[in-house]
């Protein structure tokens, strides 16, 4: 058959008809991850992949999913071949730092934390970031870096409990009791059956008294 140009048309939208359906009928990844579907999102990443290695979208929502899974060897691995691709995507730094932090690798994980905030300041994981990093200088016992980590964690998200109690923590060990006492004090009017901010706020007091 001659190939008019009518024909010709008609053909390629028969092709980009068929590629559309056949995408359609594929699970999306980032939609799973969402639902907390972490193991299907990882699964539709990992086939995503296989088909077009160079979609560095494909990698981000597989780290995620992998650290939610506590896979976090994997993770790293993912996110490093990522940044192949994509070396300064802040997600992939991001996910490489929680991954290492999980693991205690203190140093590792501090250096891709600050990178991560130079690279995407107001990045959607930046309040999170902020409490990882409390957390290593507590770590390391450096509690004032400590400190200003939570207390920069807590103004992003002041909804969450439990970094309000670290910051209180953090603070009871630099010795700083009144600010340490109104940590807690926050963290109890946040989650009141908070246990470790009910027991840290009356060691405090104990040191005020």
């Amino acid at each position: 058959m001659k190939l008019t140009k009518r024909n010709f048309i008609v053909a390629a939208l028969a092709a980009a008809f068929v590629g559309s359906a056949f995408a359609q009928t594929q699970p999306d990844a980032l939609d799973l991850y969402r639902q907390g579907k972490y193991q299907e999102s990882a699964d539709a990443c990992a086939a995503e992949i296989q088909a077009s290695p160079k979609n560095v979208e494909s990698h981000v929502v597989l780290g995620w999913s992998l650290l939610a899974l506590g896979r976090y060897d994997e993770a790293i691995s993912c996110a490093t071949k990522g940044r192949e691709l994509s070396k300064y995507d802040p997600r992939l730094i991001e996910i490489q730092g929680e991954g290492k932090y999980n693991l205690g690798s203190n140093d590792e994980s501090l250096k891709l934390f600050q990178d991560y905030i130079s690279y995407a300041p107001n990045g959607s994981r930046i309040a999170p970031t902020y409490y990882f990093m409390g957390e290593i200088y507590l770590r390391l016992g450096k509690f004032r870096h400590a400190d200003m980590a939570f207390s920069a964690a807590v103004k992003l998200d002041g909804s969450n409990a439990q970094w309000w109690s670290r910051l209180g923590y953090a603070r009871e060990m630099a010795k700083d009791y009144r600010y340490s006492l109104e940590a807690y004090n926050k963290a109890i009017s946040l989650n009141s059956a908070l246990q470790d901010a009910t027991r840290g706020r009356e060691r405090v007091l104990t040191h005020l008294n």
